[in-house]
């Protein structure tokens, strides 16, 4: 069984994904990459920078949705590769287990997360990489933080959506004092 066929008859278009998106929650998966060194303590977390349709830059997870009939661990992949490129060498355990379960809403305040698009659920990872990293497709940087500087009020300010939010998640669910 090809699962690239599968999963390619299965892509919506940009207006049956509206149709779906205004109807039900679509699932999604958050990673927050870090560098960790010999011992396993994270050293640095990466941040993507990207400008958004309205024309702000905002700092931003790895993020994106799971296809039809695809695994979670492949979906982790596909979107570290595309958003840190094809060397970023992802550690993902074989089975994945996420650090906690975002809800998205496109109504603001129904929780921490918003999404003006729709309802997604995602589960957010800590994705330990290993390879060389580099910004793709319309990230604009890729920046290293230590957990301390990624917890500035500033860059946490520089998030939107909750992105925030999950990036403080992460660094406590790593043992950092937040």
């Amino acid at each position: 069984m090809n699962l690239d066929v599968e999963r390619r008859e299965a892509w919506l278009s940009h207006e049956e994904l509206a149709s779906v998106r205004g109807r039900m929650p679509i699932l999604y998966v958050d990673a927050v990459p870090v560098r960790v060194d010999g011992g396993g303590a994270v050293t640095s977390i990466g941040l993507l920078l990207r400008a958004t349709d309205g024309g702000r830059i905002q700092r931003e997870l790895v993020s994106g949705r799971v296809l039809f009939h695809e695994r979670i661990r492949d979906a982790l992949l596909r979107h570290i590769e595309k958003d840190l490129g094809p060397v970023a060498l992802p550690q993902i355990p074989v089975s994945p287990v996420p650090f906690t379960v975002a809800e998205y809403f496109p109504t603001p305040g129904v929780t921490a997360f918003h999404d003006p698009r729709q309802h997604a659920v995602s589960l957010a990872f800590v994705v330990p990489v290993a390879g060389d990293c580099a910004p793709q497709q319309d990230a604009l940087d890729l920046a290293w933080l230590t957990p301390d500087e990624a917890l500035d009020p500033a860059v946490l300010a520089e998030m939107d959506g909750g992105h925030g939010v999950l990036l403080r998640q992460a660094i406590a669910h790593l043992g950092h004092a937040i």
